[in-house]
This record gives structure tokens, sequence and C-alpha cells, in this order.
């Protein structure tokens, strides 16, 4: 099934890279480097010249912090989104948010689709993505609450709660109106898991790509390869790239990221072994 976003069709086998544009002051990456206007539209255009078709704007860091109310949310993003509309139009916008009023903004400013972190905690999302006609992610975590850590957490099949989850999300999402391909399901890596938990979603990612839904998958610099290799959140770029080469190979199509020149090689070397790309050029042997 093709995935449909904004002005954007993806084939089945195309990656589709998504660049995260911070718009808070304590992200837990980039400290704040994009909270303020032009820094955060600077890295916007160059994410989309190294080749980010989707740019995913979030107004709050996901850990503990500060207290963020919708409304200043929404002063964070929804400006923002319609700037980066008018100056980006064809890139597709997406917004990290977990708040149906948020969503509401935002959607009115022009973005193409809601990113749901948070596993339908404000079950009034999906709401607003079918009423404007955008496209939703449908995330697993776990029953946490926005902005917590996991404690403690256990399954008994975490692949299988991860399933149940984001399948079940998105057909209610279907129920709602939000067309069937603007939904990609994720299996949330942090998110209510440990780190031996993201590993084992990350193995058994086909079971999520046989359900005949995209998968998006957000792996960057995350704690998960942060404990696997004791790496501080700096040093975290090599485990990020080898767990998105993995993660290629055994079928996502969606790749929410920092780094968006490194994760493109990636990409598109995973994609010609696999035989769905050819070399960019081809020289040796042909003389």
């Amino acid at each position: 099934m093709a995935l449909r976003l904004g002005t954007r069709e993806f084939g089945e086998r195309e990656p589709v890279i998504m660049a995260i544009v911070n718009r808070t002051p304590d992200s837990f990456y980039d400290q704040g480097a994009t909270f303020t206007d032009e820094p955060a539209l600077e890295r916007v255009a160059l994410a989309v010249a190294e080749g980010a078709a989707i740019i995913d704007i979030g107004g709050v860091k996901a850990g503990p912090g500060a207290e963020v109310s919708a409304e200043e949310e929404i002063r964070r993003t929804a400006a923002f989104v319609g700037e980066v509309r008018r100056r980006h139009p064809d890139v597709v916008i997406s917004v990290d948010t977990w708040r149906h009023e948020v969503g509401e903004a935002v959607c009115a400013a022009g973005a193409d689709m809601l990113n749901d972190a948070w596993g339908g905690v404000d079950p009034r999302l999906a709401e607003v993505a079918a009423r404007h006609g955008v496209g939703l992610v449908c995330t697993h975590a776990g029953g946490a609450q926005p902005r917590t850590r996991p404690h403690r957490v256990g399954y008994e099949d975490v692949m299988a709660d991860i399933l149940r989850v984001t399948c079940g999300l998105a057909e209610r999402a279907v129920d709602l109106g939000v067309r069937r391909d603007a939904i990609m399901i994720d299996p949330g890596h942090d998110f209510g898991k440990n780190t031996r938990h993201s590993l084992e979603a990350t193995r058994r990612l086909p079971e999520m790509v046989t359900t005949g839904w995209p998968v998006l998958v957000s792996l960057s610099n995350k704690d998960f390869v942060g404990e696997t290799l004791d790496r501080p959140v700096k040093e975290r770029l090599i485990g990020t790239l080898a767990t998105t080469a993995v993660s290629a190979w055994l079928g996502a199509q969606v790749y929410r990221v920092h780094e968006v020149a490194e994760t493109r090689q990636v990409l598109e070397m995973v994609a010609s072994i696999a035989g769905h790309r050819p070399p960019a050029v081809a020289r040796r042997g042909l003389a």
C-alpha cells in the first residue's frame, strides 16, 4: 500500500526520512538549538536539502521537565508550521503532539500529519486527524502517561502488546475517517519500555510489517542505544545508524531522525543491497 501524506506519495519500498525539529528550550539532544525561529527554519532548510521528506515539529520534550500548557505548545508550533508551509510548499509537515487542541491549531496552520507518540492518550487527537484529512502515527507507549519514564515495566510478550495497541489505534482511526493510506504504526522505542524491550521490538519488526501498515521507527540517539553501548547522548550516532540499517532490512519505512544525511546514506545502501535501488554510479570492471 502506498503511503500518501500531504501532496506526496511514497511507494511500498520507498524509505522516508522524517527530520526532527524541536521547538523546545530543553530538548534532550540539542538543548534548545532550534527553539527560536531562525535557527529552526535553517534546520528545516538543511534537512530538506539533505533528503528529508517529512519535517516533524515538536513543542514539548518527551521526557520530564517544566510544565508546558497546550496554549504554550500551540504558541511554539502553530505559527512555525505556517511559515514552514510557506517556505516549503511540498514538504510533509508533521507535528509531534498528544493533545487534540494542539492538533486543531497546527492542522489549521498547514500540518499534514499528527505524530501521536503517546499511544492515543487523548482519543480526540485521532478525531482531529480525521476531520482535517491528515495523516496519523499510532504509537505503542505501554500505557505510559506523557512525559514519564518507564519504571519496572513488564510485558508477557512485548511485540504482542505492540501489535494489539498500534493496530487497534490504526483501525479506530480508519473508523473515524482517517485515510488508511495516511496511517503509520510505531513500536515506540523507549516509550513505556526498557532497553531489552526496545531491542526485542527492533528484531521483531517483521511482525509489524506483515500487518500491512507502514512502520515508522524513532530510533535517533535514544536511551536504548545509549544503554546498549554505554554511550552518552552525543556519542550514539553509530549505534543509531546500525539500528537504522537493521530496521530497514527488516522492512520499516519511515525514520524519525536528527542526522538526515547520514541516515540517507544508510537507507540507500540497504536498499541497494536488497536490490530495490541501483548504485548511484557504476564504473568498476566496465572498462
